[in-house]
């Protein structure tokens, strides 16, 4: 256990007797750890955030080739 949650163990061994406060702590400890298992899939990870910089950066250097050549053609039609 954390310092915290030794005090509220306490605090709550006070309240409500020794098993019941024990059980309470574990309850709460249970209920976190599955809510932050069922959620840990959605977050991202410096590794995630690189993978995604990278891919941006690619597909702006495939717009600005693409936007070059537009650019290329337009001149070449116009000045013909």
């Amino acid at each position: 256990m954390q310092v915290s949650e030794i005090q509220l163990f306490q605090i709550l061994k006070e309240k409500l007797g020794e098993k019941e406060a024990q059980n309470l702590i574990e309850f709460v400890e249970t209920k976190v750890e599955k809510e932050f298992d069922s959620k840990k899939d959605s977050l991202a990870t410096k590794e995630d955030l690189a993978n995604v910089r990278s891919d941006v950066i690619k597909w702006m250097f495939i717009f600005w080739v693409g936007q070059l050549a537009a650019m290329i053609a337009i001149a070449k039609l116009i000045h013909v």
